[in-house]
């Protein structure tokens, strides 16, 4: 709204802010008073190095995953540009200001090479030897590397020659204040990265430097990554092992009583001959006592496999880091084995359910060590096991939420990937379907993906054949139906694992799929691997409605250059919006089922309210004042484009003077520039095109050192004039401005977690 006269009342509303802040949540403020700073998060190669402690809680940490998918909802997830600069090879498809890291990033083939990976005002060209001869490159090369190869090599990075269809890169890419990522060519531009951003640069475990591209990775972690597929957790520790009769329907494998330990190795070990026979028996392990498995999964799927029917005979059939699968024909032995840290801090119970009693066994192997994190900054290690024999027309397939799971509201910690069967009929399009991944209760996913084989390491699906990489893969299935040997064969899945890149959340996980623009019938079923904890390290603490005069008054909202309240009717970006009637490798006239709903409305718009300024904005807002920083999300109207401003704080009390936090910037808009040239070589295309999604949630990260202790906080937003055009020549349909429509506070704090005696 326009400027409240309420400057003279103004202590009086900071007064009421300090007496309600205190009631907020005080079970935080009596028992966090006395606790130290947050524990130390490895970042960087560090994140690799001390994958030990992957189950740290990430406090102040936040993940996103942002690519060039179909702002439309549609299926064309391929060169979809936020903006196009006056260069012809500078067509932009990410572009973030603040303090993180790049973890990972995806393209499909050579297709947009060389890209320019501009961080903190550094142009770094990186390419691949595609890229001078792009025209029948799949029919000439048989190898090919990134340049440069002393920065990208294996096992940090890979090449479609090797992937059989994508340009994988994990190389960690730091930045102090941007990152922008810009491709030369524009036909077939898909893409795909991961980043993470950070509130508290004095809890990280190095300093933040500008990524130097002539720097290759260490040694050491290079080692680390080249052992996947191998035992690669420590070996003199406390060990269980045994053999085992399956002989019964459900069978323990053992219980281990140690106080604050975690389990470094699982492993079962299988007769080869009986591998196919057992695969579908359930793990399942209860941590310390709980009314609830925290994994419940067949075994071949929470190893990584969607069967054990190995076609090619490969040894590394499964060669992933944190999890695999080896054949050994020599012994005539499968091993199944797991390195994911898994926390527990009185008890672990394993057992094996769902078993046909038979005239066989196996092997077992599990190895655990002192935990050297207390138990509430660390967090249960969790694989939840989801089956879809016919998932639901027009909504995506929820692989995972974690509100309410186990009988607990809240859950902290961290998304560490996926497992999952795509077809058990060789049906290679049901990889049709993007990600879309949501934490804390935001509306619009900080991760949305261009593909489900993109996700899993892939492109163009892996060209039906069959791969496997340390953090990515497609270990099975046969090239189409009319190749599969056996019934077995025509199950196709594929894993994702994240270290470095992966995803934290302070109070609720959502993982949701698209399955083929959510048309799909065929069998899906995942794992998901997460790391939680049933107490949050996100509590929110306040919310500004603007628009409203009653929220306004309360949170002294003044911004005298704001527009009237305006009411938008729009969406926010969840999938399709109506029941398509076309879907790639499906013709969905012939789905009888399917006929009544075919252009039927799925999710109808909203009314949201607000205003839109160029000028300043202030307003108070409640914290928890043991916080250790805060997460500031902003519901606004996407359809301004790139909104930047400088973000200031000050104590509500007057205790403190305005600090600068930072700058938050949202890139692009709900209109972006689409060019799909037919030629390889061929120029960029100037093609418009505007959704009808203007909701979108975005989030700013508080550093701890400016808030601290504070019951209630001034925030100042300084809307910063960007005159980006959308292509040479060319405006956005909107000139920028800063959109408002509410202000949702959340504070971290230290979970509130204890053993029960």
């Amino acid at each position: 709204m326009k400027y409240l006269n309420i400057t003279g009342i103004f202590k009086v509303v900071s007064l009421l802010f300090l007496l309600s802040a205190t009631l907020v949540h005080p079970v935080y403020a009596q028992r966090q008073k006395k606790k130290g700073a947050t524990s130390i998060i490895p970042i960087g190669l560090d994140a690799y190095r001390r994958w030990d402690l992957l189950p740290l809680q990430r406090i102040g940490v936040r993940a996103y995953m942002r690519s060039t998918y179909d702002r439309t909802g549609g299926g064309s997830d391929a060169s979809h540009f936020l903006f196009m600069n006056n260069k012809e090879d500078e067509s932009v498809t990410l572009d973030v200001k603040g303090n993180g890291i790049l973890y990972f990033f995806r393209a499909n083939h050579w297709h947009g090479s060389p890209w320019h990976f501009n961080i903190d005002g550094t142009d770094n060209i990186v390419q691949e030897t595609a890229t001078a001869a792009p025209v029948n490159a799949y029919k000439v090369l048989k190898h090919t590397e990134f340049i440069p190869a002393k920065t990208f090599f294996s096992p940090w990075a890979y090449t479609w020659t090797t992937t059989k269809g994508a340009d994988l890169i994990w190389t960690p890419m730091p930045f102090r204040d941007s990152l922008s990522i810009a491709y030369s060519r524009t036909t077939y531009g898909t893409g795909y990265y991961i980043y993470h951003l950070f509130a508290n640069n004095d809890g990280l475990s190095q300093p933040m430097r500008s990524w130097d591209a002539a720097q290759a990775p260490d040694q050491d972690v290079t080692d680390l990554l080249n052992r996947a597929g191998t035992d690669i957790a420590p070996k003199n520790i406390k060990t269980l092992r045994g053999n085992l009769k399956l002989n019964k329907a459900e069978v323990t494998v053992g219980t281990i009583k140690a106080t604050n330990s975690a389990i470094r190795a699982l492993k079962f070990t299988l007769p080869l001959n009986k591998a196919i026979d057992l695969e579908r028996i359930r793990l399942k392990i209860t941590w310390d006592g709980a009314k609830y498995p925290s994994i419940d999964a067949p075994i071949c799927l929470l190893f990584g496999a969607g069967t054990m029917f190995n076609r090619e005979h490969k040894a590394g059939f499964v060669k992933g880091l944190p999890i695999n699968i080896h054949f050994d024909y020599a012994t005539q032995k499968v091993e199944l084995a797991c390195y994911y840290p898994m926390p527990f801090f009185r008890s672990a119970k394993f057992e094996l359910t769902g078993i046909s009693p038979q005239d066989t066994g196996l092997s077992y192997e599990i190895r655990y060590e002192p935990l050297s994190m207390p138990p509430n900054r660390s967090a249960y290690f969790h694989a939840t096991y989801r089956d879809f024999p016919k998932p639901e027309f027009g909504k995506d397939m929820t692989w995972l939420d974690t509100r309410g799971i186990e009988g607990h509201q809240d859950w902290s910690g961290s998304f560490m990937g996926t497992s999952f069967i795509f077809s058990h009929n060789a049906n290679l399009s049901t990889l049709e379907g993007d990600p879309r991944f949501f934490f804390d209760d935001s509306q619009t996913p900080q991760a949305y993906g261009t593909g489900t084989e993109e996700w899993a390491g892939g492109g163009d699906y892996w060209g039906g054949e069959n791969m496997t990489l340390p953090l990515a893969g497609h270990p099975c299935g046969s090239t189409e139906k009319k190749t599969a040997v056996n019934e077995k064969d025509l199950i196709q899945s594929a894993y994702r694992f994240l270290m470095a890149d992966m995803m934290p959340f302070g109070k609720r996980a959502v993982i949701r799929f698209e399955h083929n623009e959510n048309v799909s019938r065929e069998h899906y079923e995942a794992v998901t691997y997460w790391y939680g904890l049933p107490a949050p390290s996100l509590v929110k603490t306040d919310s500004l409605d603007v628009g409203q005069v009653k929220s306004e008054q309360l949170h002294a909202y003044q911004s005298p250059d704001a527009s009237a309240v305006q009411v938008v009717n729009s969406r926010y970006e969840w999938g399709p919006d109506t029941y398509p009637k076309a879907a790639w490798g499906y013709d969905l006239n012939k789905m009888p089922e399917y006929q009544e709903l075919m252009g039927k409305e799925i999710y109808p718009s909203h009314q949201e309210d607000g205003c839109y300024t160029r000028g300043i904005s202030e307003f108070m807002v409640k914290l928890t004042p043991v916080n250790q920083g805060a997460l500031l999300r902003r519901t606004l109207d996407y359809n301004y484009p790139n909104q930047t401003a400088e973000v200031y704080i000050a104590a509500a009390n007057g205790k403190t003077k305005w600090q600068k936090a930072g700058i938050w910037y949202l890139a692009g808009s709900n209109t972006c520039v689409y060019s799909r040239p037919e030629g390889e070589l061929s120029k960029r295309q100037y093609n418009v095109q505007t959704s009808n999604r203007r909701f979108r949630d975005d989030e700013f990260l508080i550093p701890a050192k400016l808030i601290k202790g504070l019951e209630a906080i001034k925030v100042k937003i300084k809307f910063i004039p960007n005159h980006q055009q959308l292509y040479p020549g060319k405006d956005f349909p909107e000139q920028s401005a800063w959109s408002e429509l509410r202000y949702d506070v959340y504070s971290y704090v230290i979970p509130q977690f204890k053993i029960k005696n």
